[in-house]
């Protein structure tokens, strides 16, 4: 029997593990298998061993792993392949399916420029955009982020769009925000590339309010649980179970 087992993130704010406990039930109803189950890399329970017990003792025989991450870094290459690691020998009548991230896609591009348009419909050319992206070390994410600011140019035609990171790669936030303080443009939106609200989302509104700059920095809305993103999980989970 097939059983899905969504891996999110961890959160240590609990609107943020309620934001994606919602979000994959929601997602739940539009994936038709026998077993679905939600656990956390880290943070939070249920563990991913935790889950995966959920499952075969609910009587599945196939497990995907779906990790709920929007690229594919140190986390989906390594932090939850070596947690599953010693499930796998522990349990080796069970098969397990590994999905990918979320990864670059056009529709999550649009849920960046929804959440721009909320803060102002109408955009100039001398406005600036601000991606603010998690940060790792992996120098894959920063080649995905130079794909989705091409995207964002393309989609705004607004041609100053940088991204900063949070951590562990440069520019940092801090840097990203005093390059476009000293930038020309007429007004910065502020980005974040992150699912859900947590403790990052409450240091870069504090780091924005701090901000004494000659334009306006706006902070627009993380990208949330969208129904561009049920659509990909979707994608996702069936790529997959067919593996």
């Amino acid at each position: 029997m097939q059983a899905v087992l969504y891996v999110c993130h961890g959160s240590r704010v609990a609107e943020g593990r309620r934001q994606a406990v919602s979000f994959i039930e929601q997602c739940m109803e539009t994936v038709d298998e026998p077993i679905q189950e939600v656990c956390f890399l880290e943070l939070a329970h249920p563990t991913i061993e935790e889950g995966v017990q959920t499952c075969i003792n609910k009587g599945a025989t196939k497990v995907a792993v779906i990790p709920i991450l929007l690229l594919s870094a140190n986390h989906a290459k390594h932090d939850i392949p070596e947690e599953l690691e010693p499930i796998k020998q522990s349990n080796p009548s069970i098969q397990f399916q590994y999905g990918a991230p979320f990864g670059v896609h056009e529709r999550i591009v649009d849920i960046l420029l929804e959440r721009i348009h909320e803060q102002d419909s109408e955009l100039s050319e001398e406005d600036m955009i601000l991606l603010v992206g998690r940060g790792s070390s992996d120098e894959a994410v920063k080649e995905n982020f130079r794909e989705i600011e091409s995207y964002v140019k393309e989609k705004t035609k607004i041609h100053k769009v940088e991204t900063c990171y949070l951590a562990a790669a440069h520019p940092t936030f801090a840097e990203g925000l005093e390059q476009a303080k000293a930038s020309e443009a007429k007004r910065v939106f502020v980005v974040p590339y992150l699912l859900f609200t947590g403790v990052l989302m409450q240091e870069m509104t504090e780091a924005i309010e701090k901000l004494s700059s000659p334009q306006p920095f706006i902070l627009c809305n993380y990208l949330g649980y969208h129904p561009n993103l049920r659509e990909v999980l979707r994608d996702r989970v069936y790529e997959a179970i067919s593996t």
